[in-house]
């Protein structure tokens, strides 16, 4: 692995674990938008991995991890920054709560 997947994979791993952290005590989508705060942290978070995963992660790199949803990701990042239809919060946190933990465990296989 180049050493620039390398510490793009970093960063996207410390993204997703800030998210996680800022969510930790959140149970239910009530919980999660109660904080505006948490809520724009979280977005802002997406967005990065997202923008991360697009354009500076190599295309070697994505082709070698074919285990995660490359395109989702992407897609998550252009709904949040282009806005379609607003964005949906209940979609934000089932990525938040069912899919972040599952890409960390599997971004910690090649870290």
């Amino acid at each position: 692995m180049e050493a620039k997947d390398q510490q793009v994979l970093e960063k996207i791993y410390h993204h997703i674990c800030s998210v996680l952290k800022y969510c930790a005590e959140c149970t239910s989508l009530d919980d999660f938008q109660q904080d505006s705060m948490r809520v724009e942290a979280c977005v802002f978070n997406l967005m990065q991995i997202g923008e991360l995963a697009k354009t500076t992660l190599s295309d070697d790199m994505k082709q070698q991890i074919t285990t995660i949803p490359w395109k989702q990701i992407y897609g998550m990042r252009n709904r949040i920054v282009h806005g379609y239809s607003g964005v949906n919060m209940r979609i934000v946190w089932d990525t938040i709560h069912d899919d972040l933990p599952a890409l960390a465990k599997e971004l910690e296989q090649y870290l």
